[in-house]
């Protein structure tokens, strides 16, 4: 189920919050709790990326996108992320969450988030994602230039550079074995 709750608690936390600039990091704090586990009593990795959206829908709207959403229609999608797990979050840890955005492209957003407890990072996760109208994906220099900053980003790390790159290589749509054809036509 999704945190609904969190989400609401973490909106109203944040709403008279210093406004960000479009690269600044938004930091916030939470609590692993017996719904977010996994069978082995840590954060489940699903959970992880949904927890996520409590980092970076606030950061939004400390950056000022939720209203200009609101004001011309558009939407905001996740479209593809990568994901590194180093150290487990178990049941009430608190740990710390850091969101920001690293620059972005003709289509899409780059952000990156990770997890920390007791100065450790556990898990981080770079994100791609779109701000999307019904016309299909609004470029990201005409929502900057909407939030009134430059629609120009800065260079992307290399690191990002590279997952780009390589995941403009996977197949689209993937490649079906052939067990897995039949099973699905029947």
């Amino acid at each position: 189920m999704y945190p609904l709750l969190r989400f609401v608690k973490e909106m109203i936390k944040f709403r008279n919050a210093p406004r960000l600039g479009p690269l600044e990091a938004h930091v916030s704090t939470h609590i692993c709790w017996p719904w977010d586990l996994d069978p082995w009593i840590e954060l489940n990795n699903g959970r992880t990326l949904t927890l996520y959206d409590l980092g970076r829908i606030p950061m939004a709207q400390r950056v000022g996108l939720v209203p200009i959403l609101r004001q011309r229609g558009w939407g905001i999608t996740v479209a593809g992320n990568s994901t590194r797990y180093r150290r487990r979050i178990r049941m009430f840890d608190r740990f710390s969450m850091v969101s920001r955005m690293v620059g972005w492209d003709h289509r899409f957003f780059y952000m990156e988030q990770s997890m920390w407890r007791r100065g450790e990072c556990c898990n981080q996760m770079l994100l791609r994602s779109a701000v999307t109208s019904p016309a299909g994906i609004v470029d990201p220099g005409q929502v900057l230039a909407a939030l009134g900053h430059s629609p120009d980003s800065p260079a992307l790390p290399g690191w990002v550079a590279a997952w780009i790159e390589a995941d403009a290589q996977r197949t689209w749509p993937p490649e079906l074995p052939l067990e897995a054809k039949a099973l699905l036509s029947a």
